[in-house]
C-alpha cells in the first residue's frame, strides 16, 4: 500500500485511516494523533484522489471534509456507498449548519464533525465507529441467516431488505444496522438514546438528531405511507419499534 506520508512505516496488522481534506495544516494534525493512537494514517488532498484512494488502498474509517477541490466531499461519499463500500464514512465540515448534517446523514455518512474540533471528540468517534465496524463483522454473517418480523425480513448476507416481496438493497449500512437492531426485539420500544449508543457505538458524543434522521430515510425506503408508518412505528416521546404484525 502506498500511504505517501515520506518516514512512516505502513504495518498490515493496524487499522488504516484516511484523511480527504484540501487543508495542509488540518492534515498534519490529523496525522500526528492518528499515528500517535496505533493507526496507520494515509491522505488525500481533493475529492477525486480520495475517492481513488478509497478503492486502492481500502482504509478502515475514511474522514471527509464537505468543502473539497474536484469532488465535493458529499459526491465522494456517495460514490462510495454506490460501489457498496460499507466502512465508516465521518464527515468533516466548518460549517455547522442543519442541512449540511442532514445531507451527509441521507448519503450514507455514518457520523458528522463541525470544525473547529477536539482531537479528543474525533478520536473517541473514530474509535466508537471503528468498533462498532469490527462487531457487526464479527457476526459472520452465516450463510442464510435471515431475520425475518412480520412483512420485514433482513438478509444478512446480500445486506438487503424485503418488504412484503419487494427487495429494497438501497439501504445504506448504519441504514440497515437500525433495522436489524430493532428486528432483533420485535415490538420491544428502543429508546433514540439507546439506539445512538448501541447502533452508533457511543453515548456521550452523539447528536440525537441523527437517529430521527437516519429513522425518516429508512421509512422513506420500506414503508407504503410514511406518514403512517406500519413497519417502523414510533412510540411517541420514548422512541422506535419493529411492529411484529
Amino acid at each position: 500500500m502506498d500511504n505517501n506520508q515520506v518516514g512512516n512505516t505502513y504495518d498490515e496488522d493496524k487499522k488504516t485511516i484516511l484523511a480527504v481534506d484540501d487543508e495542509g495544516s488540518i492534515i498534519d494534525l490529523l496525522k500526528f494523533n492518528i499515528e500517535k493512537e496505533g493507526y496507520n494514517f494515509i491522505s488525500a488532498l481533493d475529492g477525486e484522489e480520495g475517492f481513488q484512494k478509497v478503492m486502492n488502498e481500502k482504509p478502515d474509517l475514511v474522514l471527509l471534509d464537505v468543502m473539497l477541490p474536484k469532488m465535493d466531499g458529499l459526491s465522494v461519499c456517495r460514490r462510495i456507498r454506490q460501489e457498496q463500500i460499507n466502512i465508516p464514512v465521518i464527515m468533516l465540515s466548518a460549517r455547522g449548519e442543519e442541512i449540511d448534517k442532514i445531507l451527509g446523514l441521507e448519503i450514507g455518512a455514518d457520523d458528522y464533525i463541525t470544525k473547529p474540533f477536539s482531537t479528543r471528540e474525533l478520536i473517541a468517534r473514530i474509535k466508537a465507529n471503528l468498533r462498532k465496524s469490527e462487531q457487526d463483522g464479527n457476526t459472520g454473517y452465516n450463510k442464510g441467516n435471515i431475520l425475518t418480523v412480520g412483512s420485514l425480513s433482513l438478509d444478512l448476507d446480500k445486506f438487503e431488505v424485503n418488504v412484503r416481496g419487494q427487495v429494497i438493497s438501497d439501504l445504506t449500512r448504519r441504514e440497515f444496522e437500525v433495522l436489524k437492531f430493532l428486528a432483533q426485539k420485535p415490538g420491544q420500544v428502543v429508546t433514540r438514546e439507546s439506539l445512538l449508543e448501541k447502533v452508533w457505538g457511543y453515548e456521550y458524543f452523539g447528536d440525537i438528531r441523527t437517529v430521527d434522521v437516519t429513522v425518516r430515510r429508512i421509512r422513506e425506503k420500506i414503508e407504503k405511507n410514511t406518514a403512517n408508518p406500519k413497519i417502523l412505528v414510533t412510540k411517541r416521546g420514548i422512541g422506535y419499534y419493529i411492529a411484529s404484525k
